[in-house]
């Protein structure tokens, strides 16, 4: 790549393995991983503590530190962002313009579980439930990378890590388009 990498999200609901394809990714590409939980005010990590979802008031001056992070991390960043909402994808395009979004997608089922096996995570499994009423997944404008946990996250980075290389050379045509974007011959 002879242009600057900018930063790449990894996003989706709690249990959906954020964490472990963000640094995958960070490792392969050569950028540096950004966990956005390490971002989160106290306020906020006691809210979810207590087993209370985060207001979307609570969740701005958060996105806000997410964005900077972004912004500042040389080379580049691969955040872990749950990033639920359109808005709050919205929030972070408005700092940075665009960048590459990866949709880690899976079910309920599956992520609880998940879940329920990890230890030494604020995040209570209480709180999936609220996670999956927030989470509105990317629209086809916002060109998303949507890849399936339900493989080992060795494949789940795998496929990521290919789709975003297809993408970030101009798409599997060349087009510059996404995969599930037709392209446009007149």
């Amino acid at each position: 790549m002879s242009e600057r990498q900018g930063p790449i999200l990894v996003m989706g609901v709690s249990g959906a393995g954020k964490s472990t394809i963000a640094r995958g990714l960070a490792d392969r590409l050569g950028g540096v991983y950004v966990d956005a939980d390490d971002l989160h005010p106290e306020e906020n990590v006691a809210t979810m503590a207590r087993g209370e979802p985060l207001t979307d008031e609570l969740r701005w001056g958060w996105l806000d530190l997410v964005a900077k992070a972004m912004a500042e991390t040389e080379p580049f960043a691969v955040v872990a962002c749950s990033a639920l909402k359109r808005a709050y994808r919205d929030r972070l395009r408005a700092h940075l313009g665009p960048f590459p979004i990866i949709y880690l997608d899976g079910d309920y089922e599956l992520l609880r579980d998940r879940m329920s096996d990890r230890e030494g995570h604020y995040m209570p499994v209480s709180l999936l439930d609220s996670q999956f009423e927030a989470l509105q997944p990317p629209t086809p404008e916002e060109e998303a990378i949507c890849v399936s946990v339900t493989p080992p996250p060795e494949q789940v980075l795998e496929t990521a890590l290919k789709k975003l290389s297809s993408r970030l050379q101009g798409g599997p045509d060349g087009s510059g388009q996404a995969d599930h974007t037709p392209r446009r011959t007149s």
